[in-house]
């Protein structure tokens, strides 16, 4: 194969035989383009770097004061695919081999307290008419659920229906697991529902999607509900840097570990296929409940300083 198919070979294997999500493909095709556009500097192609080269690119990542895990990432991509050529027998060598990644801190997630989430979803909830009800109905969904922003937006109609006490979503790598939803959320979605109309594109009497838009891809966009929830935010009395949706992803999984639930557990509802990745939680709710005990526990408040 010419060394210009090689990239797109690449990524149609992560696709195929990977089942790498969307989002993934293009963070994968963005690395690529990214190392391609240094290597062109030295006068290489991606297909031709050698191991100087990769060093030098790896380097560069640090120096350009990327975040640890943008730079870890890029270098996983550039790694993966000379194993890819590697292994199809277009290169002889792996040039990334050779150079050490450097080890990444793990940053603690930002975390809601449970009042400010109350207070956003009473901010989300106050806002006039279907926008309102739109807007409580999904910051309901994602702290109920722990859904991922992208398996929130690729919600479909269907899933809701007949008022189901949890959803069928599917997560990274196309694997599916249950979502329960309280009471809370389903009142949520049964209040939106028949606002959601409101939201069809102009010329269209139904979606298949659960938060249709009339924007170009025909519904909500992740940008445009990151704007509403800062808007909430504000009126909430909340620091709009503190609040995303995925720190309400955070939130429902560390208020549900203070609240008792075992790490296997919330390991299956957040979709994490290693704990590891899970475990990170189990330090925040100890430090939240440690916090909470100096503040109000009677022999901590009586003890001289």
């Amino acid at each position: 194969m010419a060394a210009t198919g090689w990239t797109e070979a690449f990524l149609e294997m992560m696709a195929v035989e990977r089942a790498a999500a969307r989002n993934t493909l293009t963070a994968y095709a963005k690395d690529l383009a990214d190392a391609e556009g240094f290597l062109a500097g030295r006068g290489q192609a991606l297909a031709d770097a050698s191991a100087e080269d990769i060093e030098a690119y790896f380097s560069a990542l640090g120096a350009r004061g990327l975040s640890p895990a943008t730079s870890a990432r890029r270098r996983a991509s550039v790694r993966g695919f000379y194993r890819f050529a590697l292994g199809e027998g277009w290169r002889k060598d792996d040039p990334s081999r050779r150079v050490d990644a450097p080890r990444k801190g793990r940053p603690l997630p930002k975390v809601l307290s449970r009042d400010e989430v109350d207070r956003l979803i009473a901010a989300a909830a106050a806002r006039d008419g279907a926008a309102g009800l739109r807007l409580a109905c999904m910051v309901e969904l994602l702290y109920a659920s722990g859904l991922r922003i992208s398996e929130l937006l690729a919600l479909p109609t269907a899933a809701v229906a007949r008022d189901p006490a949890y959803l069928i979503v599917r997560g990274k790598g196309g694997k599916e697991r249950l979502a329960p939803l309280n009471d809370a959320a389903r009142t949520a979605i049964q209040a939106y529902l028949p606002a959601r109309k409101s939201f069809l594109p102009k010329g269209t009497t139904d979606s298949p999607w659960l938060f249709p838009s009339r924007g170009e891809g025909g519904r909500l966009t992740r940008r445009r509900f990151s704007q509403m929830l800062d808007e909430a935010a504000l009126a909430a009395g909340v620091d709009p840097a503190k609040v995303s949706p995925h720190v309400l992803r955070h939130a429902f999984a560390t208020h549900l570990l203070e609240g008792g639930a075992d790490l296997r557990s919330v390991q299956k509802l957040l979709g994490h296929a290693d704990i590891a990745t899970t475990q990170i939680y189990t330090h925040v709710a100890a430090d939240r409940l440690k916090a909470v005990v100096e503040s109000a526990h009677p022999l901590v408040r009586k003890r001289p300083k």
